[in-house]
This record gives structure tokens, C-alpha cells and sequence, in this order.
């Protein structure tokens, strides 16, 4: 076994010699149609040195449409960021622009909180 798949189901040892371990990982939630989805635009500071992020959270879905949300604002406001931990993390403050983009694709008219 994997030190990978030990850390992530606590399997450290067993005294069985054909012993192996099969547990299925959690199935993803499937992803919610846009119209169904409450996202959360804020401005963030915490832990960055001062530096300034677009924070987006709220998404309900699996983890390769969450990607491609973030890869898609990141390209649209032209800067970097991050996906993970189920948010979209974007560089500088674009919350104006990011809500704009989520309601022209169909999202919910998201809430905008200051930082």
C-alpha cells in the first residue's frame, strides 16, 4: 500500500498476509445547473501578506467542473489564482467583473461581500 492511499484511509498495517484494502472513495455531488447554484463573490486579505483576492465560493459540483469555472475567470479577468479547497481563488480585487461574468453564464445573481 501507498503511503498516498495510507495517509488517506488510515490503513497503516495489517497482520493478514493477503490482506487488501478496498474502499471505495466518496463519490463526488453532482454538479447543480447554474440557475441552482448560490455563490459567494468576496474580497479576502487573511494570511496574504495584504495582497488582495477575489474569492469565490459556494460551488456544488465535482471537481473538473469547479477547474474549469476557475480557469475560465481567471482567463476572462486576465490574471492568476488557484482552485482549491472549493473555492476559486483570483488575484486582486475583480469582484465587479466576476459577478458580472457568473450572471452572463447563467448563474444566480450572486451576493457581492465587501472585505
Amino acid at each position: 500500500m501507498t503511503k498516498k492511499n495510507r495517509d488517506r484511509y488510515g490503513v497503516v498495517f495489517s497482520t493478514d498476509p493477503n490482506y487488501r484494502f478496498e474502499q471505495k472513495p466518496p463519490e463526488e455531488a453532482a454538479t447543480l445547473p447554474p440557475a441552482k447554484q448560490k455563490l459567494r463573490v468576496w474580497l479576502d486579505r487573511k494570511q496574504r501578506g495584504g495582497k488582495e483576492v477575489t474569492l469565490v465560493t459556494g460551488f456544488i459540483g465535482t471537481q473538473e467542473d469547479l477547474d474549469t469555472l476557475g480557469k475560465s475567470l481567471k482567463t476572462k479577468c486576465g490574471t492568476g489564482g488557484n482552485v482549491k479547497d472549493g473555492e476559486i481563488i483570483i488575484q486582486g480585487n475583480h469582484r465587479e467583473k466576476v459577478v458580472a461574468l457568473l450572471v452572463g453564464l447563467g448563474y444566480q445573481d450572486t451576493k457581492s461581500a465587501g472585505g
